[in-house]
């Protein structure tokens, strides 16, 4: 025990001198703190030289821990190009547990002298053996200021003696799978940029080989790149599809600005189509954000009408393409949607009754969906922003697979495991995946003959309208349900509950925003002047009973 402690205290000793000397050309900006949030931390680039630094520490101290590689992703997402942040992968490719999103938010915030001290700090509560080797992968998107903040997170990672290998370029999603294919020993997949577009391109393949006779016009597929990482890759993988897939890449990276005017943050919140892109009548058109880990579909009828196809349509189509093939498998698996308080009131009866599938209803944000997720042997959950995926438990992998070599099963039964068994192989299950689904919902529309419109005619959404109400203090509210029902102020749900009951098909919800002194109010209501009427009346309630702050809200006609 002796022998190890002082080798333990050696190793400390030799490292912490590195790092001390390291951090100097890293320096923190005095009085500036960030807070880890869903997102990692996120700001403007010029403030994150530190704390890129400082991340390449915590990942060493997590593999250490884990005994397993970890991912750091250097990206701001949909975030304008001047932006940047970073993002903790965990061993499963998972994010990364809010204990340890404490540690980042304490370690990025220590002042330049005490470093050294809260790093002490985490080994101590964590038991760490320093003398554990670690393992780090690191990718970064196109933005400018990329290349330096990723070359200090390496900084961080070899003061603390760990290994890197750096991944340059990649997509978000690209460097969870690589994390989870290290840590699952190639069970997952080779982690690889080659292997990854090798598993999804064959599952594709598969796939569509079960679509008959598709015309070039159906292959065909409009997409956005948001002028970033996405585009990139997505021209890389374009020759592992052969002729399956007609890609028309806009927005690709070589003129315009990361995110401006494009992008599926930009489609879904303006409702319209991006910058740069030609669509013609009844085309399929899909957009990326800024690092591939969201997608929006959408086209334009025959009037000239916008169609966005979200995060809601996409979990709607992919669920019932599986519970289906679950049902002509004889397989009984559970399947299960997880949703938010924000998705469309339509979807979820249209799943409900429609197509008794099991509705899941979460607090906002991907973690909870995820972690939602993994209690159903399938669950499909997305955001409305288009950010999902879906996870197959162990188990059910399992049944799939046995079935798969069951010699006795029918010419039906094959066909419909077979499928699943692809599916699961096109789908990236450790994090939303903008190429990954999109050749999901290309597979499922081939398969079922369906195009754009008869996607969208599944069912139609319930109009509605988000709005924001400035308030001193956003902690005062507080809720329950999923974020569904207000608890506090006393009073706030009684009154949405009696404003509701004006409108046909109404509902409505506030929740505190997670980032600024904002109240968030959705409403939804049969027509579109009814959503717009109750989203104002319940904007002024919040105003009125939680501190509301500048002018009363105002109506929108």
């Amino acid at each position: 025990m002796l022998i190890h402690e002082t080798m333990q205290c050696f190793y400390e000793m030799a490292q912490f001198k590195e790092v001390s000397q390291k951090s100097k050309l890293h320096p923190k900006p005095e009085g500036l703190t960030l807070q880890y949030g869903t997102a990692g931390f996120r700001t403007h680039a010029k403030h994150l030289d530190h704390i890129m630094f400082r991340m390449g520490l915590l990942a060493t101290l997590r593999s250490k821990k884990t005994k397993s590689t970890i991912g750091v992703m250097v990206t701001a997402s949909h975030n304008p190009e001047e932006d940047n942040g970073v993002k903790l992968i965990d061993p499963m490719g998972e994010m990364v547990t809010a204990l340890w999103e404490g540690y980042a938010t304490q370690l990025a915030n220590a002042e330049q002298d005490s470093l050294l001290k809260e790093l002490k700090d985490i080994i101590e509560k964590e038991d760490i053996n320093m003398s554990e080797p670690a393992s780090v992968y690191v990718g970064k998107d196109t933005r400018p200021s990329s290349a330096s903040l990723s070359q200090a997170v390496l900084d961080g990672v070899s003061s603390l003696g760990g290994k890197t290998h750096d991944y340059g370029l990649v997509t978000t999603p690209q460097l969870h799978y690589m994390v989870c294919c290290c840590n699952t020993h190639g069970c997952y997949g080779s982690p690889t940029i080659e292997g990854y577009y090798q598993k999804l391109s064959q599952a594709f393949l598969q796939l569509t080989q079960n679509a008959l006779n598709r015309t070039d016009d159906q292959k065909r597929l409009l997409v956005d790149g948001a002028n970033g990482i996405g585009a990139l890759k997505m021209r890389e993988m374009e020759p592992f599809l052969r002729s399956e897939m007609q890609v028309v890449l806009s927005n690709d990276g070589s003129s315009g600005k990361l995110n401006h005017m494009c992008g599926a943050d930009y489609v879904k919140v303006q409702q319209n189509a991006p910058q740069g892109m030609n669509m013609g009548v009844g085309e399929r058109c899909c957009s990326f954000d800024g690092d591939a880990d969201r997608i929006v579909y959408y086209y334009t009828d025959s009037k000239g009408c916008f169609h966005l196809l979200d995060g809601d349509k996409i979990a709607t189509l992919i669920s019932t393409y599986l519970k289906e093939l679950l049902t002509q498998a004889g397989l009984n698996l559970q399947i299960a949607v997880v949703q938010t308080a924000y998705a469309n009131g339509s979807s979820t009866r249209y799943l409900e009754d429609v197509m008794k599938v099991t509705v899941c209803c979460t607090k906002t944000g991907v973690k909870h969906l995820h972690h939602a997720a993994q209690e159903y042997d399938i669950g499909v959950y997305f955001e409305a922003n288009g950010h999902g995926t879906v996870l197959f438990s162990k188990a059910a992998q399992k049944q799939i697979q046995d079935l798969v070599k069951d010699p006795n099963s029918n010419d039906e039964r094959k066909r419909a495991v077979k499928l699943l068994e692809s599916t699961i192989n096109l789908i990236n299950q450790t994090v939303g995946d903008a190429i990954s689904d999109m050749l999901v919902i290309e597979a499922v529309l081939a398969i079922r003959g369906m195009s754009a419109q008869d996607w969208d005619a599944i069912y139609t959404d319930l109009p509605n309208r988000q709005l924001k109400v400035t308030v001193s203090d956003r902690r005062v509210i507080d809720t329950t349900d999923a974020e569904r029902r207000a608890v506090s102020p006393e009073g706030l749900q009684d009154t949405i509950d009696s404003l509701v009951k004006k409108y046909k098909s109404a509902r409505s919800f506030v929740r505190p925003s997670g980032t600024e002194d904002v109240v968030r109010v959705y409403a939804e209501a049969d027509t579109q002047e009814s959503a717009d009427s109750l989203a104002h009346e319940v904007s002024l309630a919040v105003y009125r009973l939680a501190g509301g702050i500048g002018d009363e809200p105002k109506p929108l006609h």
